[in-house]
């Protein structure tokens, strides 16, 4: 009984070593924050976030102002959503190129977008279809080819 008790300390104790050891590695901590330096912490971000720096809402807007909500809560949800499947993908190396939305991103990027330009959306909207989409026409307000960098514009064929 005392040996399987020393077993199971040892590996829970190897598991959370290699747990804190990942975070650390991966700079988990710089996550928490709102700084877009973070986002660039995967290499394969970089184009984004050198675009983003070219792109005209680089003074009002960082990553996490357009990409999550805004309410504490779902925020730190979208954060941890976030967290796992980009670490997932790109430690599997599989993702497409370039780097798309899901339905979901898309959402909270059309909410934001919304949520700060409310007063000249809302003439555009119509009862019948709602506020338009704002991707569709400024795709690279934000960053991306339009913005200086960031590869090819293409549409989402799923």
């Amino acid at each position: 009984m005392r040996l399987m008790r020393i077993a199971c300390s040892g590996a829970l104790g190897i598991l959370i070593g290699l747990g804190v050891e990942t975070f650390l590695y991966a700079e988990g901590f710089s996550y928490l924050s709102t700084d877009p330096r973070a986002c660039v912490n995967c290499h394969i971000m970089k184009s984004q976030y050198d675009s983003w720096q070219k792109a005209s809402h680089h003074t009002v807007a960082t990553c996490v102002e357009c990409h999550l909500p805004h309410d504490f809560l779902p925020k730190y949800i979208g954060k941890a959503e976030h967290g796992w499947n980009h670490s997932v993908a790109f430690t599997l190396q599989n993702f497409r190129e370039p780097i798309r939305m899901s339905p979901r991103s898309a959402k909270a990027v059309q909410d934001n977008c919304l949520r700060c330009h409310e007063n000249l959306v809302h003439a555009q909207e119509s009862p019948k279809w709602g506020a338009p989409s704002c991707v569709r026409c400024h795709a690279g307000v934000g960053h991306g080819e339009r913005a200086g960098l960031g590869g090819p514009y293409q549409r989402r064929q799923d």
